[in-house]
């Protein structure tokens, strides 16, 4: 195993995580399963999720070892 100084413990799921840029305020985009009020700019283009959405969508997407 090669020891970069970037990786951590849970760098083994090798699933594309990009997040979209934290709104600064108001307007938000809406989660796209919810439409709940987001973190995330209402400018951004794509899929975007609620805090709880995005953690249950997480839980669901997981590596499972």
């Amino acid at each position: 195993m090669s020891s970069d100084e970037d990786t951590g413990p849970n760098d083994y799921c090798l699933i594309d995580a990009t997040r979209p840029p934290k709104a600064d305020g108001p307007p938000y985009a809406e989660c796209v399963l919810c439409r709940e009020p987001t973190e995330y700019p209402e400018s951004y283009k794509g899929i975007t999720f609620c805090p709880v959405c995005e953690w249950q969508e997480a839980q669901r997407t997981a590596c499972s070892g």
